[in-house]
């Protein structure tokens, strides 16, 4: 399983940062565009996306790998 992909404010713009990395991997003028290549990069590496608020805050998350906690049904 690969590193979790965030995607976080950045310099006025949006960016995507792997898990523990000091730089980011790629920047973007709209939340959904980096939410987007963080999908990508999550589903080649099966992890998971972390989507953060303006403020920083975690506003939501998607698993692309194995999912500890499926959902039943």
């Amino acid at each position: 399983m690969g590193k979790n992909q965030h995607v976080v404010p950045y310099n006025g713009k949006w960016a995507v940062r792997g898990a523990g990395n000091n730089r980011v991997t790629a920047t973007f003028r709209t939340q959904e565009q980096a939410r987007i290549q963080a999908r990508r990069i999550a589903i080649r590496e099966q992890s998971e996306v972390v989507i953060h608020r303006p403020n920083g805050q975690i506003r939501d998350r998607d698993s692309y790998g194995n999912d500890p906690f499926p959902p039943k049904g």
